[in-house]
């Protein structure tokens, strides 16, 4: 796993794009582990600032919880409906999952395992899927 800083300095306009739509919209959406290991799916706000990836948890939250005892997450940027007729327009939307390492109080920092950029092609014929991890580097599919 690694930190923000790392994946951007890999792929500097990859992890552009995907901050970009991170940044578009003030609320995301995480996945936790609750204990008996089923998923919980919180509203949850980001940081990105000195090459770090933050979140917060309020006091006594459950998703805080989740994440001291199990700190795999998955975090998904606001999803935006296509204008009709616009398709081609759609900047899609980026998730981005690994371990929620403590900080101060209920902080936590992103150790990333795994960035996803789904998007349409220029011709907006072709769903996009770009991934990147700290093993295999930057890839990519086009399915119909």
């Amino acid at each position: 796993m690694t930190a923000w800083r790392e994946f951007e300095a890999a792929e500097p306009e990859f992890a552009e794009r995907v901050r970009r739509l991170f940044d578009a919209h003030k609320h995301k959406t995480i996945a936790t582990l609750r204990a008996d290991g089923s998923p919980r799916i919180s509203g949850i706000e980001t940081v990105f600032a000195d090459g770090e990836l933050t979140f917060g948890s309020m006091p006594k939250a459950r998703k805080g919880a989740d994440l001291v005892r199990d700190p795999r997450f998955a975090l998904h940027s606001a999803t935006v409906d296509p204008v009709e007729g616009a398709e081609a327009e759609w900047p899609g939307e980026a998730k981005i999952s690994g371990r929620a390492v403590t900080g101060d109080g209920e902080a936590f920092r992103a150790e990333i395992a795994e960035v996803v950029h789904t998007h349409l092609n220029a011709a907006a014929t072709l769903l996009v899927v770009e991934w990147w991890t700290p093993a295999g580097g930057l890839r990519k599919v086009e399915r119909e």
